[in-house]
């Protein structure tokens, strides 16, 4: 196995992330970890700050929570740093290690894998580029999960990825779909009209990219419980009199927050403007979920480089 040592720059590195977690007033520090290391000298040179270690497998970790060390495993060898510690930031908050808007210090090997040569202040958004299953469980809806979380990861990747180098809004409506169907029209051509169901079900890796691919067509798609799609390119008919939502959110976010409180639906919509993702239900915003990956870029969590 890999070891890191702990070497004098490690150690002064570990110094100043520690200040600077009480400076900033940050919740933890974060440590990237390319092999084994030292793990009671690390938790002697972080003293009480809440200290994560991130590896990309289990073997590297070995012993670190037995020092008093928080380990998470990435698993992500061959990616980029930065998806790396996105990943890890990620599982910290499914961990509920730290919180959603929480601000974390990081430690890691930039450029140089041999050693530690690099902190960054991370400001994390309201919510991260996936959701949990615990999130998904807070919505009180006959859906099952699985339905929901397959829907909920592709609205994200329309969200982050967009079509073409362009942005794309849409709206998916899941669950209660004869309802959905009756509270809605076509706008023309349904694309998806004539094949059979399991050429429709979106845990079909290939139905999931052909929805990709008409995703910016106009209207929404009507999914099913059992996540067959039943039909797309359809407008909601139901008034939003009834609804309040925030300032500066469409038409979309108005006829999805609609449907969710006409029928038992779940609402999902992606902003074209910046690729977030709401989920409503009765009316209201449940869930939202921001793309910050899109192109692995760090600006949407306010990424700021100490030494600059």
């Amino acid at each position: 196995m890999k070891q890191q040592k702990f070497t004098k720059q490690f150690a002064e590195f570990l110094r100043i992330g520690a200040a600077l977690v009480k400076q900033a007033e940050a919740d933890a520090l974060l440590i990237f970890a390319e092999g084994v290391c030292e793990w009671d000298q690390i938790k002697a040179g972080a003293g009480d700050t809440k200290t994560i270690i991130a590896a990309d497998n289990e073997e590297a970790l070995e012993g670190a929570k037995e020092a008093g060390l928080m380990p998470i495993v990435v698993e992500l060898d061959e990616s980029p740093i930065l998806e790396k510690l996105t990943h890890a930031l990620v599982e910290s908050v499914a961990d509920d290690i730290i919180a959603t808007g929480a601000s974390v210090v990081a430690l890691y090997s930039g450029f140089d894998e041999s050693r530690l040569d690099t902190i960054s202040l991370v400001r994390l958004s309201e919510h991260l580029g996936r959701l949990t299953s615990r999130d998904l469980r807070r919505l009180e809806t006959s859906v099952p999960l699985e339905t929901l979380k397959h829907v909920i990861d592709l609205a994200v990747d329309i969200g982050r990825e967009g079509r073409e180098g362009k942005p794309v809004g849409t709206m998916f409506v899941v669950g209660d779909h004869r309802k959905v169907l009756h509270h809605s029209v076509a706008s023309g051509f349904d694309p998806i009209k004539g094949y059979n169901r399991k050429e429709r079900s979106i845990f079909d890796g290939r139905v999931r990219e052909g929805i990709k691919e008409i995703a910016q067509l106009d209207g929404a798609f009507i999914i099913n419980a059992d996540g067959v799609v039943e039909a797309a390119c359809r407008l909601v008919d139901v008034s939003s009199a009834s609804v309040t939502l925030s300032k500066g959110l469409g038409a979309r976010h108005w006829a999805g927050a609609a449907i969710s409180k006409k029928t038992k639906s779940i609402a999902i919509v992606v902003s074209e403007s910046n690729g977030t993702v709401r989920v409503f239900q009765n009316g209201e915003v449940m869930l939202r979920i921001e793309p910050f990956r899109r192109a692995m870029k760090w600006k949407d969590l306010d990424f700021d480089n100490a030494g600059e």
